[in-house]
Parts: structure tokens; C-alpha cells; sequence
């Protein structure tokens, strides 16, 4: 292979990876915003996150354009096939994350005067270290860190035990005012979505470390919280 042919398919994959970093910083913008419109009852910030899942869905098209077209020009092999077949698998994980994250906007549009505001930070509380766990397995992506992808893969347990902990508070505003109802239904969706976010990041955590090692994670090694 020339040295031209090298280095074409080596911007070629640099661009990949470029291209799923942008991707996840879109999802970062779209969970934080999400959040943001719902702590201060914020439509229109709401309404611009709706919008940006478009985009999202943009690059994750153009990116599996890119994977079918390496596969079939390059026939990569060894870490080269890894990281291509886990950008496969990472750009719909990123894309269902902003899908998520867009949900949590249209909910967070339909809430009435029901919804206090110790409801609303519960939520937020919980976005944090779902944030931060997208935030990690983005940079164990971008450094290629195995050791940083299974920290986060370990870190799940830390969403259970928020989500149980917003769906326990939950109930108790229901039972304490019925009024709550329509609203807080719409609140343990929320909950229950960014605890989906969180495993949608323990499994780009388990893509990285096989892109690194070759290896895969065993979710035997992993407990898992009991969820209501």
C-alpha cells in the first residue's frame, strides 16, 4: 500500500472518529439543555433541543455511509476493523441518546403548575452523573482508553441508584397531592429515560474497550441495582 493510499485511509478514519466526537457533543448539549428548560420551565430552550435531534440523526447517517464505504474500499483488518465496526455500533448509540434527550424536551413542554419545583431538581440531580457518564466514555473514545471505557461500564450502578431514588421521591409528591398525577407520570418518564441514556453509555463504554483490547466486557462481572 503506497504511502498516499496510508494516508488517505488514515484521514479517512480520523474523520470517523471526528465526526462521532461532534455527534456526542451534540447529545451532551441536547441533555443538559433538556434539563435546563425543565428546571426553569424554559419552552423555547426546550424547543431548540427538539430541533437539534435532526442533526444527530444527520451524522449518524453520513457516518454508516462512511463505515460501508471503508469496509468495501479498505477490507480493514485488525484494530483498524474494530474501530470500525464499533463506530457502527457507538453512532446508534449516540443517536438513540438524542433521542432521549429530545423526549425529555417534549415532556418537559407539556408540565403544568402541578409540577414543583423539588419535582424538577429531582430530575436534574439525576441528569449530572448521566451527563458525566457521557461526557467520560466520550473522552475514553477519543483517547482510546480501555482503562477509562471500563470505569464508566463500572459507573452504572450509580444511575440505578439515582433513578430508584427519583422514582421513590416521585411517588411520594403523588401521594401527597393526586393533582400530581398526569404530571409526575410525565417525570418518571424523564427519570426513566435518563437512566436509559446511562445504559446506552455503558454500552459505547463496552464498543471502546473492545476498539481498544479486542476484548469484550462481561456483564456477569457487573452487578446490577434492582430497578422499580
Amino acid at each position: 500500500m503506497s504511502d498516499h493510499i496510508v494516508s488517505a485511509y488514515s484521514e479517512e478514519l480520523e474523520r470517523l472518529s471526528a465526526d462521532l466526537l461532534k455527534m456526542g457533543g451534540i447529545v451532551e448539549t441536547m441533555i443538559t439543555g433538556a434539563c435546563r428548560a425543565l428546571v426553569s420551565n424554559d419552552l423555547d430552550l426546550a424547543k431548540e433541543v427538539v430541533l437539534r435531534d435532526p442533526l444527530v440523526d444527520a451524522i449518524e447517517a453520513d457516518a454508516e455511509r462512511q463505515i460501508v464505504s471503508l469496509i468495501a474500499r479498505r477490507q480493514p483488518m485488525g484494530h483498524d476493523l474494530r474501530m470500525i465496526l464499533s463506530a457502527m455500533k457507538i453512532s446508534s448509540e449516540l443517536e438513540r441518546i438524542g433521542d432521549l434527550s429530545k423526549n425529555i424536551a417534549k415532556r418537559a413542554q407539556r408540565l403544568d403548575e402541578n409540577v414543583n419545583v423539588e419535582m424538577r431538581n429531582a430530575i436534574t440531580r439525576m441528569a449530572q452523573p448521566v451527563s458525566r457518564q457521557l461526557k467520560d466514555v466520550l473522552n475514553a473514545y477519543a483517547t482510546g482508553s480501555a482503562d477509562k471505557a471500563k470505569a464508566v461500564w463500572s459507573a452504572d450502578d450509580d444511575i440505578d441508584l439515582h433513578y430508584n431514588a427519583v422514582f421513590r421521591e416521585m411517588l411520594t409528591h403523588l401521594v401527597e397531592d393526586p393533582r400530581r398525577i398526569t404530571a409526575g407520570a410525565h417525570m418518571l418518564f424523564m427519570a426513566k429515560n435518563l437512566e436509559r441514556i446511562g445504559d446506552h453509555c455503558t454500552n459505547i463504554a463496552e464498543f471502546v474497550y473492545y476498539q481498544a483490547v479486542g476484548d469484550y466486557l462481561s456483564e456477569l462481572e457487573r452487578p446490577k441495582q434492582n430497578q422499580f
